[in-house]
């Protein structure tokens, strides 16, 4: 893991930077976090975007409708390879939350075949309009 050292302006220039020049997509549909007893079947994890554990229990991030559970929209980043992001999460985090509002949930996984590392984004889903609105700003 590499950590910059540089000014709070200098973090926000790059920031920005990294931002513009990574693919950012939005994902279909809504999703929520689904408790597994046990081991999540083979069908689970196809259909999820991420499972973690706690010790206890499994939690899946998948497709859903229900309204009871809370429903989360999802925007994909994947970061272009050799590209210095450390600090990424915090920044875009706090950016989103002083901006629209909200806060987030971030999952973060590596495909070296797509450049590296990649976060997924959820924010309640009756504000994904909002929260893509205000990370397209920061992209242009």
């Amino acid at each position: 893991m590499h950590v910059s050292s540089e000014s709070s302006e200098e973090t926000e220039a790059r920031l920005r930077r990294v931002l513009a020049s990574a693919t950012v997509e939005r994902v279909p549909g809504t999703w929520a976090f689904h408790d597994v007893n046990g081991v999540p079947s083979p069908d689970r994890l196809r259909s999820s975007v991420a499972c973690v554990r706690d010790g206890e229990q499994w939690s899946c991030l998948a497709p859903s409708d229900d309204v009871a559970l809370e429903l989360v929209a999802l925007f994909v980043v994947h970061f272009r390879d050799g590209e210095d992001n450390s600090g990424f999460v915090g920044w875009l985090a706090t950016h989103i939350k002083r901006t629209v509002g909200t806060g987030v949930c971030v999952v973060c996984g590596s495909n070296p075949r797509r450049g590296g590392i990649f976060d997924y984004w959820g924010c309640p889903a009756h504000m994904r309009d909002a929260v893509w609105s205000c990370v397209e700003a920061l992209r242009h």
